[in-house]
């Protein structure tokens, strides 16, 4: 049996599991499982904590070589992720029962679900009760200013951070906050081009459904543990970033905020120019 099997049997006779299915690559149609997709299974408990607090019942499943705790990918519950001897990874979220409603669930949905078990029907009754899944919507003004403000914000930042030496904190947020945002645009940008194109979450696939130019631009746009490196790398992903938002911006009819982008921009290489004085008036420590 595999742990999609051995689980189901398990979830039979633990009365607090109510309900379970599996969802994510195992349960999809598009872009089907391979040998390398975890299985994703959602089990709705009595008391999700009670039961996210033990591991023995994973060890029932097989032999845990490494499990632990973190948020589900919705932000919205736990998942015990568990890696077994044979190389199987599952992630099993505990969830409540009324956790199955809302635009969330009708992502997950939308994608594929395989139900392994529904003792009360409830899952059935909840499911039906679940909206179809919506395109997502073209960001508003107020929502296209306030990530380049907050992308150019956190360049003059990290540039700071740079130049006082703090190197790791600097390719941090060059390297991981603004690339949250970086793709945040490639999203919005993707689909300014095709309103139809699924950019699926937190970068998934992002190789098939972003422009492909920017794809490779990509390639440049991760710094070594280098000063000099973290410093083209900061001025790359800003060249890419304000790209891609002129673009979408102009696409879908909306200003691009030229002055927040133009002082942030200017700010920063002077921050960085080694003939500028090393500290600023008014400069804020932090």
């Amino acid at each position: 049996m595999n742990v999609e099997e051995r689980f189901r049997s398990w979830a039979e006779v633990e009365d607090d599991i109510r309900a379970a299915a599996l969802v994510g690559s195992r349960a999809r149609m598009n872009v089907p499982a391979d040998e390398w997709s975890d299985y994703d299974i959602a089990a709705f408990a009595r008391d999700p904590d009670a039961l996210l607090g033990r591991d023995d019942w994973v060890r029932e499943l097989g032999d845990v070589r490494l499990t632990f705790l973190e948020p589900t990918a919705t932000g919205d519950g736990r998942e015990r992720r568990v890696l077994y001897d044979d190389g199987t990874d599952v992630d099993f979220a505990v969830l409540p029962a009324e956790a199955i409603v809302g635009e969330r669930a009708a992502e997950v949905v939308a994608r594929g679900i395989k139900v392994l078990l529904d003792k009360d029907g409830m899952l059935a009754e909840r499911l039906a009760d679940v909206p179809p899944a919506q395109p997502r919507a073209e960001p508003s003004s107020e929502e296209l200013s306030e990530l380049v403000n907050d992308f150019f914000y956190h360049a003059v930042w990290a540039a700071k951070k740079l130049r006082r030496g703090e190197l790791f904190t600097a390719k941090q947020c060059v390297d991981s906050y603004m690339k949250a945002l970086l793709l945040r645009m490639l999203e919005w940008h993707a689909r300014a081009r095709d309103p139809e194109v699924d950019t699926w979450h937190r970068g998934r696939f992002l190789e098939q459904w972003a422009e492909p130019r920017a794809v490779e631009e990509l390639r440049a746009a991760y710094a070594h543990y280098d000063e000099e490196d973290v410093r083209r790398v900061l001025f790359a992903t800003i060249e890419l970033f304000r790209r891609l938002s002129k673009q979408t911006a102009e696409r879908i009819g909306l200003a691009y905020p030229d002055d927040a982008d133009e002082f942030a921009t200017g700010l920063t290489e002077r921050i960085l120019d080694p003939a500028e004085p090393s500290t600023m008036p008014g400069t804020v420590e932090g």
